[in-house]
């Protein structure tokens, strides 16, 4: 009895936790509420009370939620020794066209937003950006290993500019860029092109 009791517990969260990722699509942060949360999900707001305590931590648990998935991809991704440097920088391509299509990146654009005056969700979206940024660190290393360092750049230095890259490739397509100025995404493959030349041309040596 007990065991069907914490099933239907996490059950009961995870469908909160969705209807609250599909409300902050369609609302922003600005237009979510646990009631709107709570009519999504077809359930009453004490649910919500019950199992985040509020509204803060209902939207803090959905954004662990999805970034543990991202980064267990991404830590897979970057650690497969068999995937060239160009390879892998080309799947983050392909993954940024999955997390705009799941929602993930209009959560954690909003949730930038929100972190500038909420330090709570501030702290939070800091500390999963920092967990990108030790990832993109090591893809730096790699990177200079097999190609040489770039100075004046560091494995970190780089790192950072490469989450600058795609984090503000994000908040610009949402924004509609593209279609009035130009293919951020296109821009970001055209690195792949590049390094993807460099290990050619390293290749015929």
């Amino acid at each position: 009895m007990a065991r069907v009791s914490a099933e239907r517990v996490e059950q009961t969260k995870h469908e909160l936790l969705e209807a609250a990722r599909h409300v902050l699509i369609r609302d922003g942060f600005s237009g979510l509420s646990t009631r709107r949360v709570a009519e999504a999900a077809g359930t009453q707001m004490s649910q919500i009370q019950y199992h985040f305590g509020s509204k803060e931590g209902m939207i803090l648990a959905l954004f662990q939620h999805l970034n543990d998935g991202l980064i267990e991809r991404q830590s897979e991704t970057f650690s497969n020794r068999d995937l060239s440097v160009s390879q892998k920088w080309f799947l983050a391509c392909d993954y940024l066209e999955e997390d705009l299509s799941s929602g993930y990146v209009r959560v954690l654009q909003e949730l930038i937003a929100a972190g500038w005056s909420n330090p709570r969700i501030g702290d939070a979206v800091r500390s999963a950006l920092g967990r990108w940024h030790e990832l993109l660190s090591g893809l730096s290393r790699e990177a200079f290993a097999e190609h040489g360092a770039m100075v004046p750049f560091t494995p970190q230095s780089m790192a950072a500019l490469i989450a600058a890259a795609f984090i503000g490739a994000e908040a610009l397509i949402l924004l509609g860029y593209e279609e009035r100025i130009h293919s951020v995404r296109d821009a970001l493959r055209q690195v792949g092109d590049t390094l993807t030349a460099m290990e050619d041309q390293q290749g015929e040596r």
